[in-house]
């Protein structure tokens, strides 16, 4: 029996049809209980060991009863239980999948094809330095490739937290996304052969996505100790990212992509912080970013 196939016969059973609120509040109260039911038969294998013989079956029936309720809601809000199977399989995919694999469907470079001028550098070398002070208040300055982009940053905070430094994030983006707006404009390779994906791709509102994601990572960073010893990220925030970055062709890139590319961008940002400055290297095509000496 397929999921719809069973969807459709739990519906024969239900005893509380329709959509009004007790229809829907009765399999939500199931649900809840056949969860805590389940925890219940563990509870007793735990206790009574191989003693519980029973504890196969049980968990099996606990299962369907879960997978009625769920069934019978997925019809009550007029889903189909495949759909959601298969949604799922995609988001947990997607999720814990390997970042460095990218679906044959997903672009790699999304400028490829471009003329040069238009194209992000295939390869760059990057080095962030001190710069001048500004009254006191230290700064940093960005040079890729030997030339100075942008100006000169500070923290813009009372405290020295290194937040200088944050084109580290938007250029590891690139190597490991293949996107930064911010990056793109500085180094002027906009597409304007394309009016349309020069406003929508690298306008002013892309732009703001890309650096109100950097600012948003720099805060979490900031309060789980910019991910020392830290080799997962909170699926809220990686789901937060992906929503902001959904009508966008960096869209397409995944939750554990994302998460690859964050944690590789602080690897390299600790390590320049660490020495207030650095160079490192961008590898586009191998997707790789390379702490030099």
């Amino acid at each position: 029996m397929d999921l719809h196939e069973f969807q459709v016969a739990a519906q024969e059973t239900d005893q509380a049809p329709g959509s009004d609120d007790k229809a829907i509040i009765v399999p939500l109260l199931g649900l809840a209980g056949e969860a805590g039911t389940l925890l219940t038969e563990y509870k007793k294998l735990l206790r009574d060991g191989p003693a519980y013989v029973s504890f196969r079956d049980q968990i099996s029936e606990e299962l369907g009863d879960v997978l009625w309720y769920v069934a019978n809601l997925a019809t009550k809000f007029d889903l189909d239980l495949r759909d959601i199977a298969a949604a799922n399989l995609a988001k947990t995919v997607g999720r814990w999948g390997d970042p460095g694999q990218v679906p044959p469907t997903q672009p790699l470079l999304f400028d490829e094809g471009r003329e040069p001028k238009e194209q992000f550098p295939r390869e760059m070398v990057v080095e962030i330095m001190e710069g001048p002070e500004d009254h006191g208040i230290k700064t940093a300055v960005l040079m890729v490739d030997g030339t100075q982009i942008g100006n000169q940053l500070n923290d813009n905070a009372v405290i020295d937290d290194g937040f200088r430094f944050h084109d580290v994030m938007h250029l590891t983006h690139i190597a490991l996304l293949g996107w930064s707006p911010t990056i793109r404009g500085f180094l002027g390779r906009k597409r304007k052969s394309d009016p349309l994906t020069d406003h929508a791709e690298d306008g002013a509102r892309a732009v703001i996505v890309d650096e109100a994601i950097v600012e948003m990572v720099f805060d979490y960073a900031r309060r789980h100790n910019f991910f020392v010893g830290v080799d997962r990220i909170d699926y809220e925030l990686l789901r937060t990212i992906r929503r902001r970055t959904s009508g966008l062709e960096v869209g397409v890139r995944s939750a554990a992509e994302w998460e690859h590319a964050i944690l590789e961008s602080y690897r390299v940002w600790r390590a320049i912080r660490a020495n207030n400055g650095g160079r490192f290297r961008l590898d586009l095509v191998e997707r790789k970013v390379e702490l030099l000496a």
